[in-house]
């Protein structure tokens, strides 16, 4: 009898989603491929052989340059045309300038405490003053100058060393540890080289970080399924990573209030923050999992960006 009841109110749940999908089909949303109850279009994407920007691009050529599509409970907008980027990017920007929270970025950014997570608002442009005015302001940006210079002629070093010894380089690999070693330089004082082909602890957690980033949650695209990620082992590996890079950041931020620590030439990323804490000069009084949070944007965002942009150019 349980296991009627059971079944009987998993149909009527489905038929309720059904309704609810129909409804929301019937507003004024841009065209786009029909999907099915509960998961939407995602087992589109697990069926397409291509890559999701060139699975995109196939569908633009039947619907449009802005088309609808809905992954699990998350609707989703794809643009696929320069004129309509910038309609979206900047005539209305601010109605697409929120990101959606999602289950990594939210753990490792201790709830949206940093700037990109962070939804837009309040909270938001002061966190922004932050970073533009003691953070990344031009002077503070030109006095690394010389680490910048440093370690770019230590990259050209190697890639020279392995071309007389007539190896490949990886550009990728070059391209993330030069960026890695930067910030870390300029973050807190000091980089992790890497050296007899074995990666530091910093580029284990960030390599880890990344993956997680762009692993696929359950969670994210139907909540009520977020079980799923537990079984698929999922929540216990960002736990892991975010309780390992917590503890990194502690112990660098433990160094730097060492009272014995030998005082630098300039301040670093975590210095000023520091500073900027015991000060108080802001409207949001800066706890250590804001300097974290902070932290996690400059370590992720500033490493795997200019990698991209390095690759694709």
């Amino acid at each position: 009898m349980a296991m009627l009841f059971f079944v009987g109110a998993f149909f009527i749940f489905l038929l309720f989603l059904l309704q609810t999908y129909k409804t929301k089909r019937k507003l004024l949303l841009p065209p786009g491929p029909y999907g099915l109850p509960l998961i939407g279009n995602l087992h589109q994407f697990v069926l397409c052989k291509s890559p999701p920007h060139h699975y995109f691009w196939q569908l633009s050529h039947k619907y449009g340059p802005l088309m609808s599509l809905r992954l699990g409970f998350v609707p989703a907008l794809v643009v696929s045309s320069a004129k309509m980027a910038e309609e979206v990017m900047r005539t209305h920007d601010l109605e697409f300038s929120g990101r959606p929270s999602l289950l990594g970025q939210q753990k490792l950014s201790y709830n949206g405490l940093d700037l990109i997570f962070t939804p837009h608002g309040d909270y938001w442009r002061e966190m922004r003053k932050i970073s533009a005015l003691q953070l990344f302001n031009l002077k503070r940006v030109q006095s690394f100058h010389s680490i910048r210079e440093n370690e770019v002629s230590c990259m050209i070093q190697r890639i020279s060393k392995d071309a007389d010894a007539s190896k490949s380089t990886n550009l990728r690999k070059a391209a993330m540890a030069l960026t890695s070693s930067i910030i870390c330089r300029v973050a807190f004082g000091k980089t992790y080289e890497v050296q007899g082909g074995e990666r530091s602890k910093f580029h284990i957690l960030l390599h880890e970080a990344q993956a997680i980033m762009a692993s696929f949650s359950v969670s994210d695209y139907i909540p009520f399924m977020g079980w799923i990620d537990k079984l698929t082992g999922l929540v216990a590996r960002l736990e892991k990573n975010f309780s390992e890079f917590d503890a990194f950041y502690q112990e660098i931020i433990d160094e730097h209030l060492d009272p014995d620590r030998t005082k630098p030439e300039q301040e670093d990323i975590i210095d000023v923050l520091l500073r900027l804490k015991k000060e108080r000069s802001f409207a949001i009084y800066l706890t250590w999992d804001h300097i974290k949070a902070m932290l996690m944007d400059i370590f992720l965002s500033g490493t795997e960006t200019p990698v991209v942009t390095v690759n694709g150019s």
